[in-house]
């Protein structure tokens, strides 16, 4: 499935509406460049999950953990500056195989042994400086339907 925003606030409603459809237990791994949307798109999600907290790029932190709707939790990781998961590894497999939580992984190389087989992949191009394609590639428990409404 394609779809494409021309500005971040699109990007942020695809997000939410994405974020809307999510019911705690699902992974999502956000492929693309550095300035392609990874954090609007998550913030986006963020809202539509219920968040009330300024989400921010995990990038110096590695991992945030925000609480949404009816105790479903966002955990977002980034390991954009790892060159290992070492300890991250066992925090990234607890969060995935959490059912109330909603994990989203940028920079997924170095812990593609510890996230699931059947996960939503979306990858990120962004073509000119203000339209971003996505493509999503949904795992067996992701309703896209709801996406497209």
């Amino acid at each position: 499935m394609e779809i494409v925003t021309t500005g971040v606030e699109e990007t942020f409603a695809l997000g939410e509406k994405l974020g809307k459809s999510l019911h705690g237990g699902e992974v999502i791994e956000l492929v693309g460049d550095i300035g392609a949307g990874k954090t609007a798109l998550t913030k986006g999600i963020a809202k539509g999950m219920g968040v009330d907290d300024d989400v921010q790029s995990p990038t110096f932190t590695i991992s945030r953990l925000y609480e949404g709707r009816n105790r479903i939790r966002l955990a977002h990781y980034d390991f954009y500056r790892l060159q290992e998961a070492g300890i991250m590894n066992a925090e990234l497999s607890e969060s995935v195989h959490d059912p109330e939580t909603v994990t989203i992984v940028e920079w997924a190389e170095i812990v593609e042994g510890v996230l699931p087989e059947d996960r939503t992949q979306i990858v990120i191009s962004s073509p000119t400086e203000s339209t971003r394609v996505f493509h999503i590639k949904p795992s067996t428990s992701l309703a896209l339907v709801e996406l497209l409404s």
